[in-house]
């Protein structure tokens, strides 16, 4: 699983140390990562070939010709780069993607489970903080479904 949180820095061509667990979690016949824009938020998503063939299952669930899967195709397939290791477990990001996302200098890599996000520094920072909120909000919001769920059963 890809876990926490680092800050790195770009170099001048773009390319950015992946760290060592997430190495390890894309390890197998392509020893690298793909990227392509994150559908739900404004950043870069990457993952191994499980994550890829995860959105392909979910696009190939869809009827050709459904826009749905059109937007998908063109969102995840079409904007999708494979991205190889070098010797110091580096990738270089595409420039397009890096322009998409104003990643110039610091960028703060996500691990979100099966995928991880890539993110301007100032972006992830207000990102985190709405999230934070709506997952306060959301959790006191299930905490009262249970409790009401457990009062309506004991009457």
């Amino acid at each position: 699983m890809f876990l926490s949180t680092f800050e790195k820095q770009l170099d001048g061509k773009r390319r950015i140390v992946v760290p060592q667990d997430f190495r390890a979690q894309t390890a197998g016949p392509f020893d690298g990562v793909f990227c392509f824009p994150s559908i739900e938020a404004d950043c870069i998503e990457g993952g191994g070939k499980s994550l890829f063939d995860r959105y392909l299952g979910v696009i190939e669930e869809l009827e050709f010709g459904d826009p749905i899967r059109s937007a998908l195709e063109v969102s995840v397939l079409g904007g999708m780069a494979q991205l190889s290791y070098d010797t110091a477990g580096r990738i270089t990001l595409p420039e397009i993607l890096c322009e998409q996302f104003g990643l110039t200098d610091w960028v703060v890599v996500v691990g979100l489970g099966d995928r991880f996000q890539i993110w301007g520094r100032e972006a992830f920072q207000a990102h985190r903080a709405a999230q934070r909120e709506v997952a306060r909000e959301g959790l006191a919001t299930m905490r009262a479904q249970q409790r009401a769920a457990k009062l309506s059963a004991a009457l």
